[in-house]
């Protein structure tokens, strides 16, 4: 099933700013998603527009505008008209990544796949933000199967009940064609297949009224002159040499033309959007137009590449893709063709398919299978049929149970055991700890206010800053300003460039009320401390980006460890980037967000954007990195060469505060091991980095049917060994075999490659397997 992604722009101009709504959600259902934002102000997109057309409309070209004023001479060239064309791209996509605008964005990085096939539709009422090529947003252009319409704020579903014909029923109106050859577009038109296309040549307005209000029609095309009046909101066709018509003139027969049964009306004419306009208030489904003067040539190629892609299958939103990127090979010619063909929708009516047009009348054929007949009874042949029909069938059963969350605790501990298992790392050197200790927070003055007064940080910053660390990251929560006394600190925190504090989200599921960031410290240097704790309190995931509730108290989409980490790798000329597929992307590190669905995890709250956290293996969690105690720090002993360059991290290990989290490894006696909040966002850090800068390896899963391959050959395993091993013991010897070299693939892969790979369903498949074919092969009779 496609996806619908409606995009409503309200009321606002360029100076003041567009509210924005985005609604996400399958073809046919409500939306699941809908967010809203803000686009700012930007006079310069209006002006851009308008500098490109005017140079576009003064370009001389063989062409279907009539009535459009050009210069004798001409002042402009083809590349001053690209060269205006890259200009506006390029406002047009900083706009549209806008601070107040990113959630949006995000949302549907988050929520959208580049392999789903998008209807988009822009909803507005503004005749501006309708002529701007939104094809060209850059975010578009990551989504192949993705198509953007106009459509109405207003819209109403009209009823059909017209049932298809043998052959679709199609009107064209070929209307003035003085200057123009519209008789390519005739051609065309009468090589449709399964059509029946009728042709009005220059008809007169009541011969034209007529066909409409007495045929039944499925699509209406239109060649010809055509214009805008200067309001946008009327449109007019010229239907032969002497009469000029409105859309509103043609009311009452189009309206009874789209109750009849319309579906799809054409103009492959000039200067379109106010035809488009008026038709929407008659409530058609689909209009194709063209929003400038088109050129002849740009017309008829384009009508040729749209016909054959819809004819074969294609969706309307792809043919018209397909057809409008096609016409990039003239833009030699004729410049911005490919930004001139736009449909207008109906929000009510569901995308076209010309199969739906028509009825099929080729005759089904219905063939026989032929049957094997075999005189025995317990057959190798039946065995292994058997074993082929048992995996099919345990196979999806199993992927089925695991789906609806059934497996997840077994994964989840199979998946802790194996970690386990991995060898031991060294620490990373690129980050330093300074833990505050029960011992520090006793040693600070009593009028301190949590884990760390202002003095003692006041001293520490001095102090670090001295030594130039790329960047220190403050793991406390500070909601309270400083203190008067220290107006050096409010300094600090309010102008180091390297400084980057805390806050927390609020959730509104959990009542949790969030914190708020220091006061002194701009929002480009905070990050979230949230992290996702598993229905066992455990933290297996690393969530490294989300879209903070409006009323939160902390609303800066990243998390502290990122903000940290992007830093580090901007001095090292690495920045973070999204990849065409909607990927991350850092230097050479490519990862996507996993989903509700990912290997063990079935189901979960996917929420913003999470990845497995990839622990760096140690007996003790905690030596991820240097420490040093907040007194060692202020009594001289931090060295330069472990502060210069590294990233420090500040947090609390006291344990009165109990910032700690539960992980996979083990402590001793088999409990969990414990982490403090402070060397857990250390973890964080060092995946990231180790991950951009050392090709460290993020763990990764398969995709879904990767996943079923692997389960059904294990299946198909489990099996094959009752067939060729018919005793018992052999039997159980080899299937314990398999058994342990499942463990050793899975362990294996982990190690070396951070793929976590089934390994509870595979071990269900291959044992349950096993058990129904030998009760199978005990039924079967003895030949």
């Amino acid at each position: 099933m496609g996806k619908l992604v409606v995009l409503k722009l309200g009321t606002g101009s360029f100076e003041a700013g567009f509210p924005v709504t985005l609604q996400i959600g399958d073809e046919n259902v409500r939306p699941v998603v809908e967010i809203t934002g803000e686009l700012p102000p930007d006079s310069e997109i209006a002006l851009c527009y308008h500098q490109w057309r005017s140079i576009y409309c003064q370009l001389k070209f063989s062409g279907r505008p009539i009535g459009i004023p050009k210069q004798s001479i001409q002042t402009f060239s083809l590349a001053d008209c690209e060269k205006a064309a890259d200009t506006l791209k390029y406002h047009l996509n900083s706009w549209l990544s806008s601070l107040s605008f990113r959630p949006i964005r995000e949302k549907w990085l988050e929520k959208l796949l580049p392999s789903d096939h998008i209807r988009v539709l822009l909803q507005t009422n503004d005749l501006r933000l309708q002529k701007l090529p939104w094809h060209l947003w850059d975010l578009l252009e990551r989504y192949p199967q993705a198509e953007i319409a106009l459509s109405a704020p207003s819209y109403e579903q009209v009823s059909r009940n017209s049932p298809p014909a043998s052959q679709v029923k199609v009107l064209a109106i070929l209307g003035n064609s003085q200057g123009i050859d519209i008789e390519t577009d005739s051609q065309l038109l009468k090589e449709l297949p399964h059509a029946n296309t009728t042709f009005l040549v220059e008809p007169s307005s009541k011969d034209l009224t007529d066909q409409l209000w007495e045929q039944d029609w499925q699509i209406l095309f239109f060649a010809g002159h055509s214009a805008t009046d200067g309001s946008g909101n009327e449109g007019k066709i010229d239907i032969n040499q002497t009469e000029c018509l409105t859309i509103s003139q043609l009311k009452y027969a189009l309206r009874k033309a789209v109750a009849r049964g319309l579906h799809l009306a054409i103009f492959n004419s000039c200067d379109g959007l106010g035809l488009a306009r008026e038709f929407a208030d008659l409530h058609i489904p689909q209009i194709i137009v063209m929003r400038e003067p088109v050129p002849d040539r740009v017309a008829q190629e384009f009508l040729k590449y749209f016909l054959e892609a819809f004819a074969r299958g294609e969706s309307l939103y792809i043919a018209v893709r397909e057809a409008r990127e096609r016409l990039q090979g003239l833009e030699t010619q004729f410049p911005c063709a490919t930004w001139l063909p736009v449909i207008y929708q109906n929000p009510g009516a569901m995308p076209l398919l010309w199969r739906e047009l028509h009825v099929n009348q080729k005759s089904q054929e219905i063939s026989s299978v032929p049957k094997t007949s075999t005189k025995g009874g317990k057959t190798r042949r039946q065995a292994l049929s058997a074993v082929m029909l048992a995996s099919i069938v345990l196979t999806p059963l199993l992927m089925g149970v695991r789906y609806f969350g059934l497996l997840q605790s077994w994964e989840l501990m199979a998946f802790d055991h194996l970690l386990r298992l991995r060898p031991q790392e060294k620490p990373d050197s690129r980050i330093l700890v300074i833990e505050i200790t029960e011992e520090d927070v006793q040693a600070q003055s009593q009028n301190r206010r949590g884990s760390l007064s202002d003095e003692a940080l006041d001293q520490l910053l001095a102090k670090l800053e001295a030594y130039q660390p790329r960047v220190i990251g403050l793991d406390i929560y500070r909601d309270y300003a400083v203190q008067p006394a220290y107006p050096k600190l409010a300094e600090r925190m309010r102008t180091s460039d390297r400084f980057v504090a805390v806050c927390q989200v609020s959730d509104p599921q959990t009542s949790k009320p969030g914190i708020k960031p220091p006061p002194e410290v701009s929002p480009d240097a905070l990050g979230f401390s949230d992290i996702v704790i598993d229905a066992d309190y455990v933290v297996r995931r690393h969530l490294l980006a989300l879209t903070p509730p409006p009323s939160s108290p902390c609303t800066v989409p990243y998390a502290l460890n990122v903000q940290l980490t992007l830093r580090y790798l901007y001095a090292e000329g690495i920045q973070l980037q999204f990849s065409p597929d909607g990927a991350w992307q850092l230097g050479k590190l490519k990862f996507k967000p996993i989903e509700a669905h990912t290997g063990g995890y079935q189901g979960i709250d996917a929420l913003g954007h999470q990845i497995l956290l990839n622990y760096r293996s140690f007996p003790n969690l905690e030596a991820i990195s240097p420490r040093i105690t907040l007194q060692q720090a202020l009594a001289g002993q931090l060295q330069a060469d472990a502060v210069k360059d590294k990233i420090v991290l500040i947090g609390t290990t006291a344990e009165s505060f109990r910032d700690y989290s539960l992980t996979p490894y083990a402590a001793s006696g088999g409990k969990p091991q414990e982490i403090a909040g402070v060397c857990l966002q250390a973890q964080m850090v060092s995946q990231l980095l180790s991950a951009a800068l050392d090709e460290r390896p993020l763990l990764w899963t398969w995709n879904v049917w990767g996943e079923v391959i692997w389960v059904w050959g294990w299946a198909m395993t489990g099996g094959l060994l009752v067939v060729y091993l018919r005793k018992l013991t052999y039997l159980g010897l080899a299937v314990g075999v398999a058994f342990l070299s499942l463990y050793g693939f899975c362990l294996i892969l982990l190690i070396l490659y951070s793929c976590w790979v089934p390994f509870v369903p595979a071990a269900i498949a291959l044992v349950c397997s096993a058990v129904i074919l030998v009760a199978v092969i005990k039924q079967m009779k003895p030949s």
